[in-house]
């Protein structure tokens, strides 16, 4: 359960209306029905009656709503507290699994940052950008994203993505590899819109797995199972690669996977404007004429 969620429920219960609330807090509407169905999952119990018509608040609901609107005050004093102990120089910062190392050292004298230890899926730190809770958050995102959530993005960072292959080493073209698609669209949502659009563009195959095998010991064994060359996605685990299987590059086109900075299009705040230049200053894309990027990509 996350705060953000429980801002979504705030606001779909005063609206009444999922298509009003999703606009008034700059996100897309299925994305609104998801957050407030796993927050049900959550709770156990159902907050909202929905059909094609109407809206309207359970009993659970009509009890949890003022005590959700009491914690969200909370939380909300809490933060003005905070800021007043660190400052106002203090800004919050999210990630996905990567970040550059030095970004504390880049920071010093223009900011206190503040990174937040949840590390979570690139949608779901966009979101929390947009509402408030966090200040930045580096993630991958696309440009429909930024125009729906009111968010502006800078490169922060780019990987050159690899296949992973059993025994045979060397170079491999795109069309002859693999992309995993996960059934979580939740925990995977960013990953599968970049490796289904992969596929569509390149011809690349396309395994669907319902595993959460997109990282770690599974995707290796996906890797094995299916004796072709899979691309890694660039989630980092630690995990070693195990020595019978080897890293490959892939051209034809080469597969670029970009991290923006994300922040609020209407943020003014020094400190932050201050740390987005410190954390975006020199980065480029690499220049090759077959680097493939989606093309929703902000970067591209």
């Amino acid at each position: 359960m996350e705060l953000r969620q429980l801002r979504y429920f705030v606001a779909v219960a005063e609206e009444l209306n999922f298509g009003r609330a999703a606009a008034r807090l700059l996100i897309a509407g299925p994305s609104l029905s998801q957050q407030i169905k796993a927050l049900e999952r959550d709770l156990g119990v159902q907050l909202f009656e929905r059909d094609r018509r109407s809206v309207t608040l359970t009993a659970s609901g009509q009890a949890l709503l003022p005590k959700t609107r009491e914690l969200l005050e909370q939380a909300d004093a809490l933060r003005r507290t905070a800021a007043g102990l660190e400052g106002a120089d203090c800004v919050r910062l999210g990630y996905v699994s990567w970040h550059p190392k030095d970004l504390v050292a880049r920071t010093t004298g223009v900011a206190h940052l503040v990174v937040d230890p949840w590390v979570m899926p690139s949608h779901t730190q966009a979101s929390r950008v947009a509402d408030g809770s966090i200040d930045l958050a580096i993630c991958w995102v696309r440009t429909p994203d930024l125009e729906e959530q009111g968010l502006a993005a800078r490169l922060a960072g780019v990987d050159r993505l690899h296949a992973v292959s059993v025994g045979e080493a060397g170079p491999v073209r795109a069309e002859d590899v693999v992309v995993l698609v996960d059934a979580d669209s939740a925990a995977w949502s960013s990953w599968n819109v970049y490796a289904e659009e992969f596929a569509a563009a390149t011809g690349a195959g396309v395994e669907r797995i319902e595993d959460e095998g997109i990282t770690g010991p599974a995707f290796f064994e996906h890797v094995r199972r299916l004796r072709r060359p899979v691309i890694s996605s660039p989630k980092r685990t630690g995990i070693p690669l195990p020595p019978d299987l080897v890293r490959r590059q892939v051209e034809r086109p080469a597969p670029y996977w970009t991290w923006a900075l994300v922040s609020r299009a209407d943020e003014t705040r020094a400190a932050v404007l201050g740390t987005i230049e410190a954390l975006t200053h020199g980065v480029e894309l690499p220049e090759e004429k077959e680097a493939w990027l989606p093309e929703t990509d902000p970067f591209r």
